[in-house]
């Protein structure tokens, strides 16, 4: 794992790392029909703001200390938002899952203020009205 590791250090470029290329949005990550929400803090953490309103992507809970007996559950080939408070632990598991080969990882951009803000009742309601227009 090392030398992958050297190889996603090695495109942590100033031009990759000033743009966001390693960042998704809350919104831009929910509005694909097959994104996964990796929500990577701890249960007691998890009591705090639950994500029930998430509509159209699979949330999966796996703290940062299980990642590396558990990645093998992530699907490969999907768009997964990694969210915690700050990010911190989200670039932890970016690095990591990068370094195995998940390509489609991001880190949710934002932490817990953008992620509350696509909670509002109102932008609930205008994904939940968007999704039964394409069905």
């Amino acid at each position: 794992m090392e030398d992958a590791v050297d190889q996603v250090l090695q495109r942590m470029t100033l031009d990759f790392v000033g743009q966001s290329r390693h960042k998704i949005s809350p919104a831009a990550l929910f509005a694909t029909d097959d994104a996964v929400l990796l929500d990577i803090r701890t249960e007691p953490e998890q009591l705090t703001l639950p994500l029930g309103f998430v509509y159209h992507a699979q949330v999966i809970h796996l703290p940062l200390d299980q990642l590396p007996s558990r990645f093998s559950e992530l699907p490969q080939g999907r768009p997964i938002g990694i969210f915690c408070p700050h990010g911190v632990r989200a670039a932890m598991s970016y690095l990591y899952l990068q370094a195995k080969g998940y390509e489609q990882v991001f880190v949710l951009d934002g932490g817990y203020e953008a992620l509350a803000e696509e909670a509002r009742p109102g932008n609930v309601l205008k994904r939940c009205s968007q999704s039964s227009q394409q069905v």
